[in-house]
């Protein structure tokens, strides 16, 4: 069951986009298998149908799912959707490596931003050690 975050600022069915794209691409839902009903998810979720329908409606635009009409919503099979995150991971790491150079972070610093990140430590705060101003 998915944990909607009622603190969050982002629109509900945002969240529900999100959690549903990870469980896809993680494989917890397999390709060509149904999702739950709009209405079965609203209840669960305590939420309005419309909300769910708009992020199914989201997914199917975004590729992670399709619809066939009477029958339910289907996961798409996500080893071409897994490629593309993960293209679009490279692009995005390739930037951010190119902004710490920018700003003179070395690659031992970012190598330690990133081990500290995956460790649930984004900022490494605890770990690093203030460089002293110039």
């Amino acid at each position: 069951m998915m944990l909607l975050d009622y603190n969050d600022k982002r629109p509900i069915y945002e969240q529900i986009v999100e959690k549903l794209t990870g469980l896809i691409l993680r494989g917890v839902y397999k390709a060509d298998e149904k999702l739950p009903s709009v209405r079965s998810l609203a209840i669960d979720l305590s939420i309005n149908p419309n909300t769910i329908q708009r992020a199914y409606g989201e997914l199917e635009r975004q590729g992670y799912i399709y619809s066939v009409k009477g029958r339910g919503n289907f996961v798409r099979d996500s080893r071409d959707l897994i490629i593309r995150e993960r293209e679009k991971l490279m692009e995005e790491l390739s930037s951010m490596i190119r902004r710490g150079r920018e700003i003179g972070i070395s690659e031992p610093q970012l190598t330690d931003l990133v081990r500290e990140s995956f460790r649930g430590n984004p900022a490494g705060a605890e770990n690093r050690k203030e460089e002293p101003d110039d």
